[in-house]
């Protein structure tokens, strides 16, 4: 079974003092250990990039050459697969928002959605509880508990 990883989760275990740091980066460090192929949304990366840079949010912003270290390290990792969007995207996304009130904060969430249904990936851990919205998801928190 495949999943996708938010880019939440990737943020976690990079802000130091973050009350998620630790449980974020252990279970990164797992991802990385285990043979499972798994998913990152280019999305997901220019999100990480933009937001563990910015220093209006992280109180300890990461140098941009850190950060990029950051994601080549995982983008290394033999089992680790990126997804861009394909032919029909836009139908799909069109589809996947349909039922619901697509805005602000929830754009990018309805983008990175459609991409997983797009490749067939039900499971994304994400601390996200917005991504419950899209019933196809299986959306888990590795940070709950």
């Amino acid at each position: 079974m495949s999943y996708s990883v938010d880019a939440n989760i990737l943020l976690y275990a990079s802000d130091e003092q973050s009350p998620f740091h630790v449980r974020a980066r252990e279970f990164l460090a797992t991802c990385a250990g285990q043979t499972e192929v798994w998913y990152l949304a280019w999305i997901t990366v220019m999100a990480y990039l933009r937001i563990a840079t910015h220093p209006a949010i992280f109180a300890s912003p990461l140098p941009p050459g850190e950060a990029q270290e950051n994601v080549g390290e995982l983008l290394s990792l033999p089992h680790v697969r990126t997804l861009s969007e394909q032919e029909g995207f836009w139908q799909l996304y069109r589809e996947t928002s349909q039922d619901l009130v697509v805005r602000g904060n929830l754009v990018p969430d309805a983008h990175l959605a459609t991409l997983l249904r797009q490749h067939g990936i039900r499971v994304l851990y994400t601390s996200d509880a917005d991504f419950r919205r899209f019933r196809f998801l299986d959306v888990r928190n590795p940070l709950a508990g």
